[in-house]
């Protein structure tokens, strides 16, 4: 493309050396190297090699609504070094940012509401939307011509005609279908300022053309053949200057949902799944999301199959600020930024207010990429604390060293974390600890994995492993009563969730394992030394986990694994939604 939206994300992902530092490797990990050349019989599964269609989240990009929005930001609120051996980080960002997701009540008002329109989508929010609308067969439908032939202003109108001529060359659209109008808008358009002003701003501000948009008439056509997902390659679904509501309400009243601000959409071919993905804020009318499609083959017409079939399970927690998702820390002072709400701009046709959010970056279900625990090149581990020195000296000892990473969420690809799920159920390690030792986690240990493995099979490269504790099914609940999620167990009031260890990112790593999630605040648990132990060698061997999940429970034993963290460029941590298909 020729517009710098998310950075190619189908390339490797890299772990810088640090010098000289080859990996030392115990005995038994090389044993288990052999091991797994002989024991592996089972023919690798194929791995997807998604198409990421998502526009860069950054301060420096139009990724906001240009009117009365608040502006995106992320803040590098703790870097690596003697306060913590962790980059934090802190986003401010609203539903209307970068590659979006628009669903019913962005338009349709609640019912008993006495406004125009009202009905029972208006309470289908962000959270509710059930995961198979997310995903289906992608039909692309070429509006180019249509491309900057306005005056000032004014968005050209893709008609029903469109449509209907697209059908006559294929088939008749249908329930499954989600349908993508392409004109080259975002791919044109979508660059940093100064010349992102083009993007939105300009066409806002009547100075230059608007995008290519459906009319509602289109947009009833759809809703009439079924179609439940409508996205499109314009910053928004609707066209300027007065048809942005009727084209909304238009699709929104018959329960579509709608993907705006995808790219990257002439790489789309005929036959290709596709989904987007954003995290489960709670009451939104419309929410940030990451886009991607999946070529034509086996692998999108299982999933194409499952999504019309609705058979989708949600693993995602709800962000709300009344939810145990953020991470308190043990005592006082040492909590990172809550989640909170902001309203900002009242909505009288919806009687409802527009928001934006605050939010540590790994609240709620999020990615873990590798410099979220990993130092830079330039970094001297004599600015580490005293403590933090000792525990690096000692996981050098036993696992190699601790590499360095520039790798943040937008540069982990999304092939990483779409897979084969591999549920590792470890519930029976709950309760296993003494009340003397909290805070304490159970640990969960390479037999344990290879006691999965010789009861389901061994586990193949590509998989995504997924530890089920249950430990979200028991806590996640309202506060006060949900700080036995977080908080409690981290100030030793109770056991902590199940943990994983160094070890178990080692052998995960010799199977060919690139990413591991866990239904859990965290991968680590509870004890500061195991988790950043943990951490250093997820990162140091190119790996990432997903966290806070949920539902593991509900999931048969054949499924696959989605997850798409926000592109965030600089970003340590990655809000994101995780759902499974079978």
């Amino acid at each position: 493309m020729t517009g710098p939206a998310c950075p190619d994300t189908q390339t490797q992902l890299v772990v810088e050396p640090q010098g000289d530092q080859t990996p030392m490797t115990h005995p038994t990990r090389l044993l288990a190297v052999v091991l797994l050349g002989l024991a592996v019989q089972a023919p690798l599964a194929p791995a997807a090699n998604p198409i990421d269609l998502s526009l860069l989240v950054a301060e420096d990009h139009p990724c906001t609504w240009p009117s009365g929005f608040p502006m995106f930001q992320l803040k590098h609120y703790r870097r690596i070094g003697a306060l913590t051996p962790y980059n934090i980080d802190v986003l401010t960002i609203d539903g209307n940012t970068g590659t979006q997701i628009d669903v019913p009540p962005h338009s349709i008002p609640r019912p008993g509401s006495g406004l125009e329109n009202e009905g029972p989508l208006g309470t289908i929010f962000t959270e509710k939307v059930a995961a198979w609308q997310f995903g289906g067969e992608a039909v692309v439908i070429d509006v180019s011509e249509l491309l900057d032939t306005t005056e000032n202003g004014v968005s050209s109108l893709i008609q029903p005609a469109h449509v209907l001529a697209w059908e006559k060359a294929h088939r008749k659209l249908r329930f499954g279908d989600v349908v993508l109008f392409k004109s080259g808008y975002t791919d044109k358009y979508y660059k940093p300022f100064p010349a992102g002003r083009r993007f939105l701003a300009d066409p806002v501000q009547g100075t230059a053309p608007a995008w290519p948009d459906p009319h509602p008439d289109t947009m009833t056509l759809l809703g009439q053949r079924g179609v439940k997902h409508v996205g499109c390659d314009s910053p928004s679904m609707g066209p300027l200057p007065d048809l942005a509501e009727p084209t909304h309400i238009a699709g929104l009243k018959f329960g579509m949902i709608f993907t705006e601000g995808v790219t990257r959409l002439k790489q789309v071919r005929p036959g290709s799944f596709y989904c987007v993905l954003g995290p489960r804020h709670a009451k939104g009318m419309y929410g940030e999301g990451r886009a991607l499609a999946i070529g034509p083959g086996k692998l999108a017409n299982r999933l194409i199959a499952s999504a019309k079939a609705k058979r989708a399970v949600d693993l995602s927690v709800i962000n709300d600020s009344q939810l145990p998702i953020t991470w308190t820390g043990p005592g006082i002072g040492n909590h990172r930024t809550p989640y909170i709400k902001v309203d900002f701009l009242y909505a009288k046709n919806l009687d409802l207010q527009h928001h934006t959010h605050m939010m540590d970056a790994q609240a709620g279900t999020h990615l873990v990429p590798p410099a979220y625990a990993l130092p830079t090149k330039d970094f001297d581990n004599d600015d580490y604390s005293d403590e933090v020195q000792g525990w690096l000296k000692e996981y050098q000892q036993r696992f190699g060293r601790r590499r360095t990473s520039t790798v943040t969420t937008e540069q982990v690809p999304l092939k990483q974390t779409c897979g084969e799920a591999r549920v590792i159920d470890v519930r029976g390690l709950v309760g296993s600890t003494k009340r003397d030792q909290w805070p304490s986690s159970p640990q969960i240990t390479v037999p344990l994995v290879r006691a999965y493995e010789k009861a389901h099979g061994a586990l193949r490269s590509g998989d995504v492993v997924l530890f089920r504790t249950g430990h979200v099914k028991r806590t996640f609940r309202e506060l006060p009563d949900g700080s036995a999620c977080v908080s409690d167990p981290l100030n030793g009031k109770i056991e902590g969730w199940p943990a994983v260890t160094p070890d178990v990112i080692d052998y995960l790593d010799d199977r060919g394992i690139r990413c591991v999630g866990i239904d859990a605040p965290s991968i680590g648990g509870v004890d500061e030394k195991n988790a950043l132990m943990t951490y250093w060698a997820l990162g140091s061997r190119g790996m990432v986990a997903v966290e806070f999940l949920q539902n593991l429970d509900k999931l048969p034993g054949k499924a696959y694994f989605l997850f798409a963290a926000i592109p965030i460029r600089g970003c340590h941590g990655g809000p994101g939604r995780a759902i499974a298909l079978y």
